[in-house]
């Protein structure tokens, strides 16, 4: 599948879906009592974000206040937002921001800075969304997010989207058969569970390895109502370094 049908193929399945009622939109205002335990199946997958990191890549180590999570970086598939994103780690950028958005099940949010736009490498010029078929918005997905102009700068979201049939309805299912989704694809939301609808819009820059688990903590917190955790989770740090085989 070319590129251009492969947007055209997202697309249609972006207008299916608002089309049928569903909503982006996952519990907001949650009162965050009772942390739930989510239980995420291995994804037994060839699909390039379930293949374990080999030696040598380079992978992201966000330490927070609610934990620490790891996530691999495809700087092939995503060049311009694995420049970006490294950059500002390097700058110090992301230490000491707080997660701005959270929606229950559904994305983790943070990197826009103390103005709330966000910035570049570029003198805060944006840089366009970058689409692959080799990289989808399951569950775990880093993704950087693409704002009003359809551009990206250094906000990005984990996808805390719940595992399989949670997430992913028959109704979906069909609709990326019909929109012309690889079966490989459709197998691996089927089971890691995800967002197909925002494939082709964001940037998918890397998937959580390690720490899920934390991630989906802090998509529990009490929210506001603007999205916002009502008691400050905070970013420390955020370190590259490359996986160490073990």
């Amino acid at each position: 599948m070319n590129k251009t049908r492969v947007r055209l193929a997202a697309l249609l399945l972006a207008v299916s879906f608002a089309l049928s009622g569903c909503s982006l939109v996952k519990n907001i205002g949650s009162s965050g009592a009772g942390t739930k335990t989510i239980t995420r199946p291995a994804v037994e997958s060839a699909e390039l974000q379930f293949t374990h990191p080999a030696a040598g890549e380079p992978v992201a180590v966000f330490d927070t206040t609610a934990g620490v999570f790891k996530a691999v970086l495809f700087p092939e598939q995503a060049p311009q937002a694995y420049d970006n994103f490294v950059g500002l780690v390097q700058a110090g950028y992301y230490n000491g921001l707080t997660v701005t958005r959270v929606e229950q099940d559904f994305v983790v949010e943070a990197g826009q800075g103390t103005d709330g736009k966000g910035t570049t490498i570029w003198n805060g010029s944006r840089y366009p969304a970058e689409a692959t078929d080799k990289l989808h918005h399951y569950s775990g997905a880093l993704c950087m997010a693409a704002d009003s102009s359809g551009q990206c700068a250094s906000v990005f979201y984990i996808m805390s989207t719940l595992p399989g049939g949670d997430s992913i309805t028959q109704e979906l299912t069909d609709q990326m058969n019909s929109a012309g989704y690889r079966a490989e694809v459709v197998s691996a939301y089927q089971t890691a569970g995800g967002a197909p609808y925002l494939d082709y819009t964001d940037t998918v820059l890397g998937q959580v390895y390690e720490g899920m688990d934390v991630v989906d903590t802090i998509a529990q917190a009490a929210v506001d109502e603007n999205q916002k955790p009502t008691e400050t989770i905070t970013i420390n740090s955020v370190s590259i370094e490359t996986y160490q085989a073990q």
